[in-house]
């Protein structure tokens, strides 16, 4: 679907760290021994009885599988085919040639993995005309994962004493080193040979001291057995830069902060009702000069700071989830501040349009204190960096005190969680997983390496033990921290049983017995379709389409192109869309068209957004601009069915999120360079109200209230606090005007930016910033206290929302929606616009009353002409208007 676009934004999260190289190989083996291991795996091992290999067998030649460090140990194979059965387990296989494990050696497949495993195809005199590598996870999951899914892994404590566990079942041995230093001692592991698990309980003693396995095992990506000193996959807390894992209870009372046991959450908000604040935790606070303790988990503990008062003001209009970006330990941050570098520049000094800011932030980036986080080094501890002492159990207590002060203001807490890849794998140090079970938790291509198509090391949630991985990491966040909700990043390279799974585990979380209700939290991901599992490849993908009807929303970039224009990845960032001036207020780029082009081009937009503002479904009916009576899946994006949930809580609006130009500087590209910033301003209203206003869930990314602006940068991951951070007093800016985005992503786009950056009529002041924050909390309020904005079924939407003047008469760059007893028309035109609905000729409508005593002055001037049934909303503007009985119905005031 996004293919190429998706794969682009995946690429900028991390960088790829590729396995270590592998050493030279031993000299070859005579004919009748193994030959020296291959360094690519082409035969795959799927399960006990069952090899795949694309090779040619040819007449009189022989097949096995050749094992042991010396090549001594053999797996007889005889040619088969894969069953129905097998076929669909592994459809990525289903036209390879598959060879039969005999049943008289089956017996000794536990033993061959354990070490370095050859497939071997011999000629008749026995030489080996054909040898390759292979892949195991299949066989390690049809050997061991019935027992092992169901065993309870890293440090669990019953009656006071620790048990330690680890699956390992490729290991020759397992030890535990204990604590460090002069008190360090190893201490053996016992291994079930059943689940392939090794574990060992101590005394309560062991509470609080580190530990890391130590685990010898056969490593493909550098040919030899090696004794790795690993890290807990299944960590509950770490040492410094995640040095060593500590042997922590997360339910020691210890770690809870004051009133966490009986901690009162704000109501729980449908999916279908979400609002959604995406907040990356250092960008909140590290600018505030009014927080006690920037850029970290305890700055939403300042409730006087003016980011927690915004935040507040926003859960008072309705926002009901703070969606934070990772926050699990991160692979590429220095924990400790005085490791940390920062910009030796004084970087206020330079130009607006100057190289010299994002120069002085790519010095020092590498080891400064940040990142987007998308780069999972431990899935289950708190990021050390954001805490007042990364050592220890203070991130703990910390992170608990976050969630603690965003329930008090009214939030929910969204986390954003990354199991699709792992900061690295192979032998490199900062891989886990891969040290501990080598060619199992990584997904691996048909040669045997590991694909990156997500950015970095993929992983395998397809496997049982990774799968198991994500339930139970996912539900620890749920119980011990007490997340009410969790963003999955590039989902679609789940499969949809695995997201499932977490819906099923998480749904039998009960209070009485976990202290928290499961079926209230929310799930939602990224349902992008690429990569080396696209079109449902090797798995159903946790995508956009098919996880239509399971309440799990994805991020539906349908509306969110059509209102910004062309798509994020564009040569020409000027392509411009419903909220950007597309046909009605032109700017000078070529890419979009001539006249009639950009016409036709935003009516198809229009239809676009429709589609949106009905939830995304696939069943919705309605007359498109040319006169069809379509369903949202006959409209077309990009090839795609522009509908495809099957319920409003199945797709998540938003017009910007952290990912590309945030909204206004998307705005910045695409509008005449000569429109003004309290237009610019009025623009963003429009483009966030199409998300706000529609059905179901939606999300903004936090300072796009207040015009948020990176300086133009497009993928700001790596690019510092400088580019990054929000700024919540007017007076300091929006951001804009920073310095030229940094080169490494941006370069290409610096002529378009450059005269735009210094351009004053695209600095706004505290009028529109402050302006366009009340004027979306109005909207907000409106979209949160109106039901018809919550419906449940597309039946429900079918009934309430129609576009009465959808159709060849249509006005280019205008939406009237009717909603129930509501009419909203969305006016992004730069005039103003009249709306005649004739069928309501003669009933009585008025601005809605939010909006008619709200902050935004000039939408007070919206009218509405009852003889004939004319709306009349001024430029560049979203009026909300309720039937006149609504507006007398004695409703209580809502408070600011």
């Amino acid at each position: 679907m996004r293919a190429a676009v998706t794969t682009v934004v995946a690429a900028a999260l991390c960088a790829v760290l590729a396995p270590a190289p592998a050493t030279a190989a031993p000299a070859p083996l005579p004919a009748s021994a193994s030959p020296r291991v291959p360094t690519a795996a082409e035969a795959q091992w799927i399960d006990a009885g069952t090899v795949v290999w694309k090779t040619a067998v040819t007449p009189g030649a022989r097949q096995e599988l050749v094992y042991g460090d010396r090549g001594d140990g053999r797996l007889r194979l005889t040619p088969g085919r894969l069953t129905g059965a097998q076929a669909a387990a592994f459809p990525h296989l289903r036209e390879y040639p598959a060879f039969t494990v005999d049943v008289r050696d089956r017996a000794r497949a536990r033993t061959a993995l354990r070490g370095p495993v050859t497939a071997v195809q011999r000629a008749a005199d026995g030489t080996a005309s054909a040898t390759t590598g292979v892949q195991i996870s299949g066989v390690l999951d049809d050997l061991y994962s019935a027992r092992a899914v169901k065993a309870s892994l890293g440090p669990v404590f019953t009656g006071g004493r620790p048990t330690l566990s680890v699956w390992a079942p490729t290991a020759r041995t397992v030890s535990l080193e204990l604590g460090d230093g002069a008190d360090a001692r190893t201490v053996p592991m016992r291994r079930d040979d059943t689940s392939g698990v090794w574990s060992v309980r101590g005394p309560a003693s062991w509470a609080g001291r580190s530990y890391r396995y130590a685990v010898t095992v056969w490593a493909p990506s550098v040919g030899r057995t090696v004794t790795n000193r690993v890290t807990d996959p299944y960590s509950t807390a770490l040492t410094t830069d995640s040095a060593r894992s500590l042997v922590v209870d997360l339910a020691d009372p210890r770690l809870a902060p004051a009133g966490w046991s009986a901690l009162r959450k704000p109501a729980a908000v449908p999916l279908r009702e979400a609002q959604i604040q995406e907040l990356h935790i250092r960008d909140f606070s590290v600018a505030d000069r009014t927080s006690r303790h920037p850029g970290g988990y305890l700055a939403f503990t300042d409730t006087a700071s003016a980011g927690m008062r915004h935040l507040r003001a926003l859960a008072a209009a309705g926002t009901s989830y703070v969606h934070l970006l990772p926050a699990f330990d991160i692979g590429t941050i220095p924990e400790r501040k005085s490791a940390q570098t920062s910009p030796g520049c004084d970087l206020k000094v330079y130009a607006p349009d100057s190289t010299e800011q994002q120069a002085c932030v790519a010095r020092t980036a590498a080891r400064d204190a940040y990142n987007w986080g998308y780069d999972p080094l431990h899935y289950t501890v708190p990021e050390g960096s954001y805490a007042s002492d990364p050592e220890g159990t203070a991130r703990t207590v910390e992170f608990r005190r976050m969630v603690q002060s965003l329930n008090a203001s009214g939030l929910r807490t969204v986390m954003d969680v990354v199991y699709n890849h792992t900061v690295a794998s192979g032998q490199d140090e900062k891989s886990v997983l891969d040290r501990i079970v080598p060619g199992y938790y990584q997904r691996l291509l048909a040669d045997g390496s590991v694909a990156t198509s997500t950015c970095c090391a993929n992983t395998a949630p397809e496997n049982a033990m990774m799968g198991k991985l994500v339930v139970d990491s996912v539900v620890t966040w749920a119980k011990q921290y007490k997340v009410d909700g969790f963003r999955f990043d590039l989902m679609g390279h789940h499969p949809k049983a695995n997201i499932l799974a977490v819906r099923k585990a998480l749904d039998a979380l009960t209070p009485a017995r976990d202290g928290v209700d499961g079926k209230a939290i929310v799930l939602y991901g990224e349902g992008w379709n690429f990569g080396e599992i696209a079109d449902d490849a090797r798995f159903v993908q946790a995508t956009q389409r098919n996880m239509a009807g399971t309440g799990i929303a994805t991020f539906s970039d349908r509306a969110r192109d059509a209102v910004r224009g062309g798509s994020p990845f564009d040569a020409d960032p000027g392509v411009q869309g419903f909220a950007s001036g597309l046909y009605t207020d032109p700017n000078s780029s070529p890419a979009n068209g001539s006249r009639e082009e950009q016409r036709a081009r935003l009516l198809h937009y229009q239809d676009l957004v429709k589609v949106g503002l009905s939830g995304s479904l696939a069943g919705y009916r309605f007359t498109d601009t040319s006169g069809r009576t379509v369903r949202g899946a006959e409209v077309d994006y990009n090839g795609a069915p522009a509908g495809y949930a099957a319920a409003p809580d199945d797709a998540l609006a938003y017009a910007d999120a952290h990912d590309n130009e945030s909204l206004y500087d998307a705005l910045a590209f695409k509008l005449p360079p000569s429109v003004p910033a309290a237009d610019r301003a009025r623009l963003q209203v429009v483009a966030l109200a199409t998300a706000a206003l529609s059905q179901g869930p939606a999300l903004s990314q936090a300072g796009t209230d207040l015009l948020r602006s990176k300086s133009l940068d497009r993928n700001s991951y790596d690019s510092g606090d400088w580019f990054n951070a929000i700024h919540w007093d007017c007076r300091d800016g929006n951001g804009f005007g920073r310095g030229l985005p940094p080169a490494a992503d941006n370069q290409d786009k610096w002529d378009y930016a450059r005269p735009l950056l210094t351009n004053p009529a695209l600095t706004p002041g505290c009028t529109e910033i402050d302006g366009t924050s009340a004027a979306y909390r109005d909207l907000l309020r409106i979209r949160t206290t109106e039901p018809a904005f919550g419906l449940a079924s597309t039946a429900a939407v079918q009934s309430a929302l129609s576009f009465p003047l959808s159709g060849t008469g249509e006005t280019p760059g205008v939406i009237t929606m009717r909603l129930g007893d509501l009419v909203v028309v969305f006016n992004a035109t730069p005039s103003a616009q009249g709306q005649r609905v004739a069928e309501l000729a003669g009933r009585p409508y008025a601005l809605h009353r939010v909006q008619a005593g709200g902050a935004d002055r000039t939408v007070r001037s919206a009218g509405y002409e009852r003889a004939s049934g004319t709306f009349t909303v001024p430029a560049r503007t979203v009026a909300v208007f309720e039937a006149a009985s609504q507006t007398a119905r004695g409703d209580k005031p809502i408070d600011e």
